[in-house]
């Protein structure tokens, strides 16, 4: 049988760092009540479109993994910010990359992005289709913020993380997943503003207005994630102690221990990054991945448990065998140019170029 091992990762995190009490220069907010409420401390703003972010994500985990660009069959691109929709963005990696032979496609199921795409792969590689692939997940999501919004403004923020599969006989990489969404309850998580139902209308596009059902989304998320869970187990016939690390959605701290308690996992086997980063949607799974990479938490061998939810409101959960290798085989010299403007600088400049006045955001910005 034909498995896609995971032989490379990498990501790239723009180095603009938004914190609360940066959000509480613009916003009826503070550090306590965001932290109370989320577990999140800061997120990231990207000086560049999230094509260039994947460009070095991707790159950084080829290297890692010793594959020529050359040799890459397939490239998913998992995002619900895409720079372009005519082409793909997908193809814009692609070239960057000099992935010359590959096929390339994007995949929105929003914050499961990542996940959707690594199955999606992983199929193709099992069923001899491709033999390699780069699986992205990335968001550029601050240009598309209503900042505004109290309630989601706090949320998100941008990023990047990608990972190579490459066929193996070996049984490693994705052994078991469960997908699923919960379409009755998609109204609960709606972007105003994104996509051709509000062409021509009284929104024009990143001109966003966020409907955002905080309650019915964490309900919906902890047992989509929770089921999909133990799903996953049984059809990789394992058990919740033979889980050596879960590598969750980081959407909400409250939410990541509220599923830790109903799958049975003790949160030391959590990987957590939502106080650093946020809410990055399709790259909050990839990113804490190669992080847990990165401090040593992915040994040989490790089983790895990866639940999520996003709008939808889609939910899954895969089962990942680790391989004999946690260190990369090589190293990439891309850099992002330099930002040259903080957290802060750089949404108020977004808040300038979307003409925000109706929440005072003009005179606050004309008083600094």
């Amino acid at each position: 049988m034909t498995y896609a091992a995971i032989t490379g990762w990498g990501k790239c995190m723009p180095p603009a760092v938004l914190d609360n009490a940066g959000l509480a220069t613009f916003l009826d907010t503070t550090d306590e009540w965001i932290t109370s409420r989320t577990g999140i401390r800061e997120r990231r703003i990207s000086h560049v479109p999230m094509t260039a972010l994947s460009h070095i994500a991707a790159a950084r985990a080829l290297a890692c993994a010793g594959l020529d660009a050359a040799d890459v069959d397939l490239v998913v691109l998992g995002t619900v910010s895409a720079d372009e929709h005519v082409p793909n963005t997908a193809s814009a990696v692609q070239w960057l990359l000099g992935a010359k032979n590959a096929a390339a496609m994007d995949i929105n199921t929003a914050c499961t992005s990542f996940l959707y795409g690594l199955t999606s792969a992983t199929a193709m590689v099992r069923t001899g289709v491709v033999r390699n692939a780069v699986v992205i997940g990335v968001e550029g999501i601050s240009p598309f913020m209503d900042w505004s919004n109290r309630n989601v403004a706090v949320l998100f923020g941008d990023g990047a993380a990608a990972v190579v599969i490459q066929a193996t006989d070996r049984p490693e990489g994705v052994i078991a997943e469960k997908l699923g969404c919960y379409a009755d309850a998609r109204h609960t998580l709606r972007v105003r503003g994104m996509g051709a139902a509000w062409c021509n209308h009284d929104l024009q596009l990143g001109d966003t207005r966020w409907d955002f059902d905080g309650q019915e989304i964490f309900k919906r998320a902890v047992v989509g994630m929770s089921e999909a869970s133990e799903s996953a187990l049984q059809r990789a016939g394992l058990s919740r102690t033979d889980i050596d690390l879960c590598v969750p959605h980081q959407a909400n701290l409250r939410i990541i221990e509220a599923v830790a308690k109903r799958a049975g996992i003790p949160m030391e086997k959590v990987f957590v990054t939502v106080d650093r980063y946020g809410n990055m949607s399709s790259a909050t799974v990839p990113v804490a991945l190669v992080e847990a990479i990165e401090e040593g938490r992915v040994r040989p061998g490790s089983l790895l448990l990866t639940p999520a939810f996003g709008g939808g409101l889609t939910w899954c959960a895969h089962v990942i065998r680790w391989g004999d290798r946690v260190t990369p085989l090589g190293a990439c010299d891309l850099e992002l140019p330099p930002c040259h403007q903080t957290g802060v600088e750089l949404v108020q400049d977004i808040i300038r170029r979307k003409g925000n006045t109706s929440s005072g955001f003009d005179v606050q910005l004309a008083a600094r």
